[in-house]
């Protein structure tokens, strides 16, 4: 049996059909997550949304979380495409420029909550941007961000832009990469679960990101300087995809029952649970004695000022894909703006 022979077995018995003996096993789908248990999206999201959906299915479809990420996070989108597992949630920049309308929602400014900046990416999603999917073999359940991303590092405060030359910071991809090229830093494209090792080992000297992964991956006891950005110095795109052939095997009535808790009603989900522990998680950073300050305008303006050639190079790239960045970047602002009210 070869390895495409044998992935689709896998994906087939990880959706055990509904008809005579497997009637009351129901169905079973299988979720990867490359997360320590305590995370949010496993502890608030992933096993929240699990629940919902055993329970409105009276039990015929439930999801099982299994004890090993069947992926490193950088292979998570192709194995769940794959079959491998039926579902899980990952980062887009993890693979550099294969989703590059993601880029969209990672621009600074998109403010300072994960929920408002969910909601609003996962409605210009499904308007505008769902069309251009190019990988069939995947389902796209929500598209999310993480909260507002700011600078933490070991070595010294940050306090203007000049600070920040020549430290080597642990960057997720996407839109932070090209920030961090645009700073003066110099970037290294990590997974999030790496960040402990790269800063306990002196590899980086700190790290781009939101407070929640600050605590969540023990940096606190790390990190000597903080400095948050009002609206984010960068945002990260993220989706929760689901195996296609998985998601098509399904009844009519259990594809209903997950699409009923995906889209919007899953970003703000995820988008709550994450602003709840950004909050949680800042308390304990400054409980922790790290040094914290917040960018004042002048720093702000020069932040802007060095990033603002993004938009127009990424707005340049898309074009091969028939989209209009201009006008995506107008509807993104736009829902922003009605989601916070």
């Amino acid at each position: 049996m070869n390895r495409r022979e044998f992935l689709a077995g896998s994906a087939a018995l990880s959706v055990a059909g509904l008809a005579g003996g497997d009637a009351q096993a129901g169905t079973v789908l299988r979720a990867s997550t490359w997360m320590p248990p305590q995370h949010v999206l496993n502890r608030s999201v992933l096993a929240v949304w699990a629940k919902e959906i055993e329970s409105a299915s009276g039990g015929q479809l439930r999801v099982s979380t299994l004890p090993k990420a069947v992926a490193a996070p950088p292979g998570t989108f192709d194995a769940i495409a794959d079959g491998v597992a039926d579902i899980a949630m990952n980062v887009h920049g993890y693979t550099p420029g294969r989703f590059l309308l993601s880029t969209l929602a990672e621009f600074p400014g998109a403010g300072d909550s994960a929920e408002i900046a969910s909601v609003a990416y996962q409605r210009v999603y499904a308007k505008h941007l769902a069309r251009f999917d190019q990988d069939k073999k995947l389902k796209v359940l929500a598209v999310f961000t993480n909260g507002p991303g700011h600078i933490f590092n070991v070595r010294r405060p940050v306090r203007s832009v000049a600070d920040l030359k020549d430290l080597r910071i642990r960057v997720g991809g996407g839109a932070a990469n090209d920030i961090a090229r645009l700073l003066d830093v110099s970037a290294v494209l990590k997974p999030a679960s790496e960040s402990y090792e790269l800063l306990s080992s002196g590899i980086v000297d700190g790290v781009f990101f939101p407070s929640e992964p600050i605590a969540t991956f023990k940096l606190d006891g790390i990190v000597k300087h903080g400095t948050l950005v009002p609206g984010g110095l960068y945002n990260t795109s993220w989706a929760m995809v689901m195996n296609r052939a998985s998601y098509d095997r399904l009844s009519a009535d259990l594809r209903d029952i997950v699409d009923a808790r995906s889209g919007e009603t899953l970003a703000r989900l995820i988008g709550r649970a994450q602003d709840e522990t950004d909050r949680s998680a800042l308390a304990k950073i400054r409980a922790s004695g790290i040094d914290l300050v917040t960018a004042d305008a002048a720093f702000v303006a020069e932040i802007k000022a060095r990033i603002r050639p993004l938009e127009a190079s990424w707005s340049e790239q898309i074009k091969k894909l028939g989209a209009d960045g201009s006008a995506l970047l107008e509807a993104y602002r736009a829902e922003l703006a009605v989601a916070a009210n």
